[in-house]
C-alpha cells in the first residue's frame, strides 16, 4: 500500500527534469525571414483574391499564412501594404520571367513578338487578372490605393520591360534603331506595352472568358508588333 504525504519528491537538476530551449533572440535568419514573408503574400494574394480587398482582414491572412499577426505587422504596415506588396512581387516576377524568352528569334521582329506573347500571358494569367479586378473594383472607395498600385505596377512595369527591350534590341550586334536608344527607351516602352496590353487586358477586366480569346493572342500579338516596329523604323519613338 502507498503512504500519501504532503511532501513534495525533490526534483533534483540534470536528473529527468525538463530541459528547458534556448530562446531566440534579434532577428530570424535572413534565409527563414525571406521564407515568412513569402508564405505571408501567398496568403494575402489567396485572401485578396477570395474576398476582395475590403472583405478581407490581417486576421485571416494571418490564420491562411500561419503567422501571428506581430509577425505580419513587423513587415507591412497594414491591409494596403500588403496588397501594394502582392502586387510588387507579381510584377517582379513577371519581369522576371521575360527574361527567359528575349533572345528567342533571328529578328528583331520575332524577338519582339516573343516578348509581346510571354507579356500577354503572363499578365493575362487568372491571378493576375483577379488581382487587377479587386484594385477597379475597389478604386471608388479606396481612389488612392488603387492610384497608387496602378501607378507602382505601371512603372515597375515599364522598368522591366525596357530593359528586356534594350538588352534584345542589341542582342544581333548591330545599332538600335533611334526608337530604342537610351534616352528614348522608356516612352518606347509605354507604347510598347500599351499596343500589347491595353486591348486584351480590356476584355480580361470586363469579364470575357480568358479561355475564349487564346486564339486571338498570336494574331494580336503578329499584327502589332508589325505597326509598333514600322513606326520605331520610320522615326517614331
Amino acid at each position: 500500500m502507498t503512504e500519501i504525504t504532503g511532501t513534495k519528491p525533490k526534483v533534483v537538476p540534470g536528473r529527468g527534469s525538463p530541459r528547458r530551449r534556448p530562446v531566440r533572440t534579434g532577428r530570424p535568419p535572413a534565409k527563414l525571414a525571406g521564407e515568412v514573408e513569402e508564405r505571408i503574400l501567398d496568403a494575402a494574394a489567396t485572401v485578396f483574391l477570395e474576398r476582395g480587398f475590403e472583405g478581407a482582414s490581417v486576421d485571416e491572412i494571418a490564420d491562411v499564412a500561419h503567422a501571428g499577426k506581430p509577425t505580419i505587422y513587423a513587415r507591412f504596415a497594414g491591409k494596403d501594404a500588403l496588397f501594394t506588396a502582392v502586387i510588387v512581387r507579381l510584377v517582379r516576377q513577371h519581369t522576371g520571367s521575360l527574361l527567359s524568352v528575349a533572345a528567342q528569334g533571328s529578328t528583331l521582329q520575332q524577338r519582339l513578338e516573343h516578348l509581346a506573347e510571354a507579356l500577354l500571358r503572363n499578365v493575362l494569367a487568372p491571378d493576375s487578372v483577379g488581382l487587377c479586378r479587386v484594385a477597379v473594383a475597389e478604386a471608388r472607395r479606396f481612389p488612392k490605393l488603387a492610384s497608387s498600385v496602378h501607378r507602382m505596377a505601371r512603372e515597375r512595369g515599364i522598368e522591366g520591360v525596357a530593359r528586356v527591350l534594350g538588352e534584345l534590341t542589341r542582342s544581333d550586334g548591330t545599332p538600335p534603331l533611334p526608337a530604342f536608344t537610351a534616352d528614348r527607351l522608356p516612352a518606347t516602352t509605354r507604347r510598347f506595352i500599351d499596343m500589347i496590353l491595353l486591348p486584351m487586358m480590356l476584355r480580361a477586366l470586363f469579364g470575357e472568358d480568358l479561355a475564349a480569346f487564346e486564339g486571338d493572342i498570336g494574331p494580336h500579338v503578329a499584327s502589332t508588333v508589325g505597326f509598333f516596329l514600322a513606326a520605331c523604323r520610320h522615326g517614331g519613338e
